[in-house]
């Protein structure tokens, strides 16, 4: 519990000094006037969004479109991360195109999306299993070829099938792996929320962004930015949970 308790104030501590340098560098002035808000200045413009505009709705949204394309993409990017990872020739033939793929940034592909998808919901839900997908399937299929060779050894040695190699030994010991991988994905989804929002869409954190930024208010372009670095993160801490959860018996038999 102490040690909990220690991390969680090392943490807010850390945010703690962000605020004082914010603070510090937004009353002395360094930029113009309007352009850096204090911090309590946001926290009121998103309480007033919150309270009458519906800015609830948009965070919701948000996080909606992030947990399907991370689901759908992580869901894809399984099979092929194992198929990869079992056999080599596969891995070896399309390890480039996948490579190429993962390099294009999401935002790039935007004016195909519209011109095959439209600008609807499946356009923008699109952009971020992309994004998912390639950015997982890398982490998943090379931890998995990454298995330690005496696991396969030793499993082999008492008379284990093909299949009961795979699902005894490959597929517990990837789930570490796997979790990475989902834990990628949720990164790189966040990251590309405003890509995908820039495919028509009428609300949204990405949305509220960009409308913000047409209309010059400062403080609600840094809430939305902070509203989806929040939510993020809380995200991000569940899901660090659920592994820590999911190899503590990895660790008992490491022990």
């Amino acid at each position: 519990m102490s040690r909990l308790l220690g991390r969680a104030l090392w943490s807010l501590g850390g945010f703690a000094l962000f605020l004082v340098l914010w603070y510090a560098v937004a009353l002395a002035g360094v930029f113009p006037p309007g352009q850096l808000p204090r911090p309590d200045e946001i926290l009121s413009t998103l309480v007033e969004r919150f309270r009458d505009r519906g800015l609830l709705l948009d965070v919701r949204l948000s996080v909606l479109r992030v947990l399907i394309g991370v689901a759908v993409g992580c869901a894809l990017a399984l099979p092929v991360g194992f198929l990869l990872a079992w056999y080599r020739p596969l891995r070896l033939m399309f390890d480039p195109l996948i490579s190429f793929f993962r390099a294009l940034p999401p935002i790039a592909l935007i004016p195909l999306v519209i011109v095959y998808l439209g600008i609807g919901e499946q356009a923008r839900l699109s952009i971020l299993i992309y994004a998912a997908f390639f950015s997982s399937v890398v982490v998943i299929y090379e931890g998995i070829a990454a298995t330690d060779e005496i696991y396969i050894r030793a499993a082999r040695s008492m008379g284990a099938s093909q299949l009961e190699l795979f699902t005894r030994v490959v597929v517990p010991l990837a789930v570490p792996q796997v979790l990475v991988g989902v834990r990628v994905a949720l990164g790189v989804c966040w990251a590309t929320l405003v890509a995908a929002e820039l495919i028509a869409a009428q609300r949204g954190l990405g949305a509220t962004i960009q409308d913000a930024a047409g209309f010059f208010q400062i403080e609600m372009v840094y809430g939305g930015v902070v509203l989806i670095g929040l939510s993020a993160l809380v995200m991000d801490r569940l899901l660090a949970l659920v592994m820590k959860r999911a190899v503590r018996w990895q660790e008992r038999v490491g022990g």
